[in-house]
């Protein structure tokens, strides 16, 4: 089976040190949690997996192919797709040309709209507002098309920073649902940067605590999730 494996990672920017040696695996059909406080490395850790930022040591690998040699648009084509922290989007496109552009490289103009269509039966609200501008949609709604535009170019994996920032509990736990189910569904690899804990938890097979740039904890999340010692000590609750 298909794995992401990151080995020994470490980035720095100038004398700062964002990450060191930070090690994990990520398999396919799986949700894999990285939780921490702000500032502990997580952005830093999807960036360089995506190749916007070279680590300093360490690899990124997925299927025995090392990423981290890769441009960004090689690692794109190689099939990981990334919804940085903020929503993403055009604001003056719509919804449907939002999804097209991010089917655009990767299927025909004939077979984009099946594909387009399968991502608003993900996300129904998206659906009813296919032809609004992204501008007029709630913040809920932007986080939907984000990861619609990202998934409708059919990743093997998919990096998520914060998708529940700002959002309501109701919004984020539907998210968290469509996420669960389309990973199992699909066998897609799904690394879920959070600070919602809680709830990333609740979805997640693996989790991964960085703690100012280092892995302190790698288990399985229902144990992590259990352990009411370790989560009041790194994760706040």
């Amino acid at each position: 089976m298909p794995v992401l494996e990151i080995e020994d990672l470490s980035v720095s920017y100038g004398a700062v040190h964002a990450l060191t040696d930070v090690s994990f695996t990520a398999a396919e059909g799986e949700v894999t949690a990285v939780l921490g406080a702000n500032g502990a490395g997580k952005t830093t850790l999807l960036r360089a997996i995506t190749g916007l930022v070279r680590p300093r040591k360490g690899t990124v690998r997925y299927d025995g192919e090392q990423l981290d040699k890769m441009s960004v648009e090689k690692i794109v084509r190689h099939g990981v797709a990334h919804v940085p922290e903020g929503r993403s989007v055009i604001e003056e496109m719509t919804v449907d040309e939002n999804l097209r552009l991010g089917a655009l490289w990767r299927f025909s103009r004939r077979q984009r709209g099946p594909v387009i269509e399968e991502i608003y039966g993900l996300f129904p609200p998206l659906a009813e507002r296919r032809r609004q501008h992204a501008n007029t949609l709630s913040g809920g709604e932007r986080q939907m098309l984000a990861i619609g535009r990202a998934l409708v170019s059919r990743p093997k994996v998919l990096l998520l920073d914060e998708p529940s920032l700002g959002l309501a509990p109701i919004v984020t736990a539907r998210l968290m649902a469509v996420l669960r189910d389309l990973t199992q569904a699909s066998n897609l690899i799904v690394v879920l940067v959070e600070q919602n804990a809680r709830s990333s938890l609740s979805i997640a097979q693996k989790a991964v605590v960085i703690n100012l740039g280092r892995v302190v904890v790698c288990d399985d999340a229902a144990k992590l999730a259990g352990d009411t010692e370790l989560r009041h000590h790194y994760l706040g609750y």
